[in-house]
């Protein structure tokens, strides 16, 4: 639980760079996607059993029945077009019909517009948003920002120990009470940091499940209650998503979003699953006038194994460079 927290006696080995840990981190779903294609693609000419298994392939990586039809469509029409005839060509384009799909996905988080600026942080019990909190508060620390924690999550004690063992050993504040309700903690945090002139706060809120409807009138009620501290707030509401959980995340998504406007997304835990094709699913599903962004992806234990998303990286990671648009 506390694996990002850990200090060890070894020699640091070289840091290796976010591409390479990407990378490595997608293993799973490259073997799945990227390998499969490779081997799919290799065989040659473009004909009908080459794109049913392509489909096969798509689904099997969790891009989800939509985004594949999608893919598929676009490929054929590219095939038409371009008058495309090896496995080769199929896959540079398919690598691009994806990086634009997964483009408007990519918009990193601008929290210059407020002081505080509050970031309301929510997500089902397990799905790593604890974590996250203490990834995302050294993220902007990095950027020579403060920071004060809300620890809101008040069901779970081990969600409060987290965050204050990851305050204490980062100069990090935390506004934390052993009972009371996530609404009445997190007020109090967006007022400690008005009076104390912090920069960012980070608001957990109790891990929940969709379906349990009264949980889900809970967090809207933090959502209200936050807008009473700062009618202004809050300036982000982040959904943070499990990615092994596959499809079930598209779910998740709309439910939050009813609840409490959901308008920046972080998917943990791809370096787990061979189902880092969910993101494409996300991507299918978001509407044109109102894209939910994905802010942040997640591929490690480590401190900074948590960054924004680009969309470039994520596909140029998922295929050979000679797939690569």
């Amino acid at each position: 639980m506390f694996g990002f927290l850990k200090k060890s006696d070894a020699p640091a080995e070289p840091r290796r760079s976010w591409a390479e840990r990407l990378k490595a981190g997608l293993s799973r779903t490259r073997a799945q996607l990227g390998g499969q294609l490779s081997s799919l693609f290799g065989r040659g000419h473009i004909d009908d059993e080459m794109l049913e298994e392509l489909e096969t392939t798509l689904l099997m990586a969790d891009i989800g029945v939509d985004a594949t039809q999608y893919l598929l469509d676009e490929l054929k029409a590219a095939v038409r077009r371009n008058k495309l005839e090896t496995g080769g060509q199929l896959q540079q384009a398919l690598a691009g019909i994806l990086l634009k799909l997964l483009t408007p996905l990519e918009q990193p988080l601008d929290i210059s517009s407020h002081k505080p600026f509050i970031i309301m942080i929510a997500g089902v019990n397990g799905s790593g948003k604890t974590t996250s909190i203490g990834k995302l508060a050294k993220h902007f620390q990095a950027q020579g920002k403060s920071v004060l924690l809300a620890a809101g999550d008040t069901f779970r004690a081990a969600a409060r120990e987290q965050l204050t063992i990851w305050g204490e050993r980062n100069n990090v504040s935390v506004i934390a009470q052993e009972s009371g309700d996530s609404a009445a903690v997190i007020f109090d945090a967006v007022n400690a940091a008005k009076a104390r002139g912090i920069d960012v706060v980070l608001a957990d809120t109790a891990g929940r499940l969709p379906t349990q409807l009264h949980l889900m009138e809970e967090i809207a009620k933090v959502k209200r209650v936050i807008v009473k501290a700062e009618p202004t707030a809050p300036h982000e509401v982040l959904l943070v998503l499990d990615a092994n959980i596959g499809q079930n995340a598209l779910a998740q998504v709309k439910a939050f979003d009813a609840a409490i406007g959901v308008t920046g997304i972080v998917v943990t835990k791809l370096d787990g699953t061979a189902k880092g094709g969910i993101i494409a699913a996300i991507a299918r599903q978001q509407p044109a006038v109102r894209p939910i962004a994905l802010r942040y992806i997640g591929v490690g234990e480590g401190i900074d194994d948590l960054q924004p998303f680009s969309a470039r990286e994520f596909v140029d990671a998922l295929f050979e460079p000679s797939a690569r648009p």
